[in-house]
């Protein structure tokens, strides 16, 4: 029997195996690159967010969001059914850093928390927004307005508000409700004490509190020696910063 010219029966099932793992892997590839551009382009946001809106920069980040949408678009097929979780860690990053970048721009338009529902339906159908992505770039929300805060106080001499005319609340009373909201949270139901979310959930926690307790201090600073500030100053916040910055390199 000519061994070599027979075809092994078990080819065909492994050719399936093979091709399989190459869609599987090539899938993955696209999903993480997606991510990346969707993290870098919310940066920018994040960024043109922290300046004066003018009418250019208002129609350059409603640009950015379009161009985050048509990448959701491109990686929907790669993301339904089972796939939805076997790849929910590669497109994790991009969901946060989107979900950060919309709540800050809906806190500064309507000084008020966008909901899970308003931020999926920025998103297109068959990309889900997960609770787990929607409480993470929350926490992330935390640190921009610890920034939008801390800018405004430099050059305004006063706590800003969220929006002109809103309810009178400034943005450190905001700040410091989400943090007693955040200290509530239940971790119980996240599974054993080594889960990745509760993982991702203490170091953010802290890094939180950090972004409150900067602001706290600007504020006192200004309140009981504000007069004495030269126009443009800025808190001496480096103390802070460095166990911030500690933090985030932990994470």
């Amino acid at each position: 029997m000519d061994t070599a010219s027979t075809t092994s029966p078990f080819m065909p099932m492994f050719e399936s195996f093979r091709n399989e793992l190459d869609e599987h892997h090539d899938g993955r590839e696209r999903i993480v690159k997606v991510s990346r551009d969707i993290t870098a382009l919310s940066k920018k946001i994040l960024r043109n967010l922290q300046t004066p809106i003018s009418q250019g920069i208002s129609k350059e980040i409603k640009t950015r969001h379009a161009s985050i949408r048509d990448l959701f678009v491109s990686v929907a097929p790669d993301l339904q059914g089972l796939n939805a979780w076997r790849y929910q860690w590669q497109i994790s990053g991009g969901c946060q850093e989107f979900m950060e970048a919309v709540s800050l721009q809906h806190y500064l338009e309507t000084q008020s928390l966008i909901t899970r529902e308003q931020a999926q339906a920025m998103v297109p159908d068959g990309v889900e927004l997960t609770a787990e992505d929607y409480l993470l770039g929350l926490f992330d929300l935390t640190g921009e307005l610890m920034r939008f805060a801390i800018t405004s106080m430099a050059t305004s001499g006063s706590l800003p508000r969220g929006a002109e005319g809103g309810s009178g609340r400034d943005v450190l009373a905001d700040m410091r409700l989400l943090r007693t909201c955040f200290e509530r949270l239940d971790m119980s139901s996240t599974g054993a004490n080594g889960s990745p979310l509760k993982r991702d959930i203490e170091k953010k926690m802290e890094v939180m509190r950090q972004s409150v307790e900067k602001v706290e201090t600007a504020a006192y600073g200004l309140i009981i020696r504000g007069r004495e500030r030269p126009k443009g100053w800025v808190p001496d916040l480096s103390e802070e910063q460095d166990r911030g910055r500690e933090a985030m390199e932990s994470y």
